[in-house]
């Protein structure tokens, strides 16, 4: 019998004021929406704008894939966020 894989994840670190937007989104019109949790609504949220890079840049097609571990993880550098000349 094969092992079951679990399916890539992200981590995802948002304001507080964004997290608690996120609860209430879902909480008010989660089930009218077709979302059932917060993954549901993060993960439509995400199919979206990724159709819209693809579109945008990619002529609506999709990029092929990139494995886990090949792009930098964590937030933005103080000098990407505030620019090099500060």
């Amino acid at each position: 019998m094969k092992a079951k894989r679990t399916p890539p994840s992200f981590s995802v670190t948002l304001p507080v004021e964004m997290a608690d937007q996120v609860r209430a989104a879902l909480q008010a019109a989660g089930a009218q929406e077709g979302y059932a949790s917060v993954n549901d609504l993060l993960e439509g949220a995400i199919r979206k704008e990724l159709r819209r890079l693809q579109r945008k840049h990619n002529a609506g097609k999709a990029w092929p894939g990139i494995p886990a571990g090949v792009l930098r993880t964590g937030q933005r550098t103080h000098e990407e966020t505030h620019g090099a000349s500060q």
